[in-house]
């Protein structure tokens, strides 16, 4: 493997510690050239690695370090190792002098994504995670329920395609034909040489279960990331200007796994497959940003399965608040305020707490001076009490005591 001039070479003897799990700043991450290194997390999700021994060619710490979070990882020397040594900073360059290493970590970092995503929703949702053409229905379903024409129209109109033999065809094709007068935004085909492409508020870019094969960069506006599980519709993130998603359905050629909306008026580049291999070898600077958007995805969902681990139901609500401050980057140092972009519905979502036992530990929440809710958002007066309470549950459950 050939590398620039800043990359270094270091070397670790057998039974050190390279990385360690909870460690903050970690500024690079490491290349294996020679050697064996284990692996080992908090929370460890078999299937989802081939194994938890790395060896040469293998990479580790790339999550945390590009991200800019904790470590979420343990990495031990199993052997004598000789590691290359890759600060944040120096990824554009590793790109542009090894293609198939940054080709290598994306595809790993979407399978890693895309199974970590599907056991989440088990645990939380408590729904089956595997998006199909069949569900197309639902998703038409559940937005004309809602008066919301445009994305139900797109979502019948892309099951009809999709699944030509369907139990519900004549059915979403009747839907469609009453509500096609009330859908004034709705965008189904673009021409190949589309690349650049324009949507009003409250269109669907893409619907869950669709199959795809482009992945799109914000230029302007705001789009919506959703699920729709059962028959309600669960908010997973509202992405704005720069960032990037839809990649895991043109990595992997795997159905939509969430509903994309436009926020508001938006402008978005549609990448297809073959302009995808030509911007990793000419734009090195979007491939950083891609790795970059992921390595925070899988942070994130990391650390929401270690919440599902703790028992008291409690515990999980406020460590799912902390879990969000580290997220955005919140100073936890500090005693201020925070807004959290999110209500009570979507924190017990987040927690795999159904609405009706929900209520009680709202309940419960508010009672704590320092928690509001303003325009339906939580608001925290002090992060410190936040903080405070998440360890306590977190103690409380290493010493075996019963909080709820």
């Amino acid at each position: 493997m050939s590398n620039g001039p800043l990359l270094a070479f270091v070397n670790f003897i057998k039974g050190s510690y390279i990385i360690v799990e909870g460690k903050q700043n970690a500024d690079r991450f490491f290349i294996i050239r020679q050697g064996r290194v284990r692996i080992s997390k908090e929370v460890e999700v078999v299937e989802e690695e081939e194994g938890h021994f790395l060896g040469p060619g293998d990479f580790f710490g790339v999550v945390s370090t590009m991200s800019s979070h904790s470590h979420i990882e343990t990495a031990q020397a199993v052997t004598d190792v000789t590691l290359i040594s890759v600060q944040k900073d120096q990824y554009p360059q590793l790109i542009q002098n090894n293609t198939p290493v940054a080709m290598k970590i994306i595809l790993q970092f979407s399978r890693r994504m895309r199974y970590l995503d599907e056991a989440l929703t088990r645990l939380t949702l408590k729904d089956n995670a595997e998006s199909n053409a069949s569900h197309l229905f639902n998703v038409g379903e559940y937005y004309a329920r809602q008066s919301q024409y445009d994305q139900a129209f797109y979502a019948y109109h892309q099951y009809v395609k999709h699944c030509p033999g369907g139990q519900d065809v004549n059915l979403a094709r009747e839907r469609m034909m009453k509500i096609a007068p009330y859908a004034k935004s709705v965008k189904t085909e673009f021409r190949p040489e589309e690349t650049i492409r324009t949507y009003a508020k409250g269109a669907m870019l893409f619907a869950e279960g669709e199959s795809g094969d482009e992945l799109y960069i914000i230029q302007k506006g705001s789009v919506k990331i959703a699920k729709i599980v059962d028959n309600n519709e669960v908010l997973l993130a509202v992405l704005k200007t720069g960032d990037i998603f839809g990649e895991m359905a043109l990595l992997e050629a795997k159905p939509r796994t969430a509903c994309a909306v436009a926020y508001e008026d938006c402008k978005v580049l549609a990448v297809n497959r073959v302009n995808f291999q030509l911007m990793i070898a000419t734009q090195p600077q979007i491939i950083a940003r891609l790795t970059t958007l992921l390595s925070e995805r899988i942070w994130f969902i990391y650390k929401q399965l270690a919440n599902t681990l703790l028992k008291a139901p409690m515990g999980r609500i406020y460590d799912a608040l902390l879990i969000q401050l580290e997220k955005d980057r919140v100073d936890l140092k500090s005693s201020g305020s925070h807004f959290f972009d999110f209500g009570p519905k979507e924190l017990l979502n987040m927690v795999g707490v159904n609405q009706g036992d929900g209520a009680a530990l709202l309940h419960k929440l508010l009672q704590n001076r320092n928690i509001q809710l303003m325009n339906d958002k939580i608001f925290s007066m002090n992060v410190a009490e936040i903080i405070k309470q998440a360890e306590y549950y977190r103690k409380m459950q290493k010493i075996g005591k019963n909080t709820n």
